[in-house]
């Protein structure tokens, strides 16, 4: 397998910078996501790497070597595309196995045998002989990712490969691809505009936005702990505030919030600092023995597991997570100082 390096990455497209100093390491065997809105750079970032796009400044590195300038095809990575481009005219054994026109099979596995091998890990044996028209979306999605890795590249990129798929066989078929990617050990880089999806399928990810890198991290750190505001609002249902220290004491600081004295557990700020902080709707919770919130219900919609509240504080807009449908049209819900994160 591989460690992959970004150093610098630069992309310009005329006028418009797609990627502006983007820096990234990928560990050797790691699932490794690019998240963020359209139009971000997680693509042109991907495509750098497979080398679809040259940069214009910084260097791409395979296990320290420079591989910028070298062709797509000289650098032992397997690709799976949005929408599949499986060939029409070709059986589903003769998709998986066209990578392997140019290479030979790891292993000294035969073509048929290295078909096989890879029908059976993404759980399609016996689909040899099907043409791709008589496959279902997830199904056609897991042939392409059979040919891709079909030469046993020491790479695997993915961009958006479930977003045309539904909901629920998008959750089944990251399942599928996160148990072959760690049976495997194969290093990885994953794209996806879906929080959720880059959340529960990484062992770390970058969110971006605007062409640069605004945090990297394990999916616990960058939900629990975002750097940004971009990635709190981004990442997750949050609530973001604004408000003004007006004192502290020890690691406690009192900050003014429209009128309102909340508490935070926060080693910063002096008094009259500016102070932006965010509380995640499921940290909000009844009975809190601190910074009590007098939440007018606005909407209510339940999920199953939990019920998400949507509400008006201080004439600004919040969002609760509660284990039931509230039954009052007001809330009085606080948070602990330390489930504040600053930012």
């Amino acid at each position: 397998m591989v460690d992959v390096s970004l150093d610098g990455v630069t992309k310009a497209f005329g006028a418009t910078t797609a990627l502006d100093d983007v820096s990234l390491d990928v560990r050797d065997g790691e699932f490794f996501t690019l998240v963020g809105p359209s139009g971000c750079g997680k693509t042109t970032t991907l495509r750098a790497v497979a080398g679809f796009e040259e940069p214009t400044a910084g260097a791409v590195r395979f296990d320290g070597e420079n591989v910028t300038g070298v062709p797509v095809d000289e650098r032992d990575v397997g690709i799976v595309f949005q929408n599949y481009a499986l060939f029409p005219h070709m059986t589903v054994g003769e998709n998986v196995a066209y990578g392997l026109r140019f290479r030979d099979a790891p292993g000294g596995a035969s073509r048929d045998e290295r078909v096989a091998e890879l029908l059976d890990l993404v759980d399609l044996s016996g689909f040899e002989e099907r043409d791709p028209a008589e496959l279902s979306g997830g199904q056609q999605q897991r042939v392409a990712l059979a040919r891709a890795l079909a030469p046993g590249p020491s790479l695997l990129l993915l961009d958006e490969p479930m977003s045309a798929l539904d909901a629920r066989l998008r959750e089944t078929l990251r399942r599928h691809v996160k148990r072959i990617q760690r049976d495997l050990g194969i290093t990885t880089i994953y794209v996806t505009h879906d929080q959720e999806e880059a959340l529960s399928i990484s062992d770390r990810l970058a969110v971006m936005n605007d062409g640069r890198v605004e945090q990297v991290g394990t999916p616990q750190a960058v939900y629990r702990a975002p750097e940004s505001r971009f990635v709190a609002e981004f990442v997750g249902d949050n609530n973001v505030l604004d408000g003004t220290v007006t004192g502290r004491e020890g690691g406690v600081a009192t900050v003014d919030v429209d009128g309102e004295t909340l508490r935070l557990a926060t080693p910063d700020g002096s008094a009259g600092d500016r102070v932006t902080f965010c509380v995640r709707p499921e940290r909000l919770i009844r009975d809190a023995a601190s910074n009590r919130l007098d939440i007018d219900v606005d909407t209510a919609e339940f999920l199953g597991e939990t019920t998400r509240v949507y509400g008006t504080w201080n004439d600004r807009q919040v969002v609760v997570r509660l284990d039931d449908v509230p039954e009052t049209d007001t809330l009085t819900l606080g948070f602990a100082p330390e489930d504040a994160t600053v930012l």
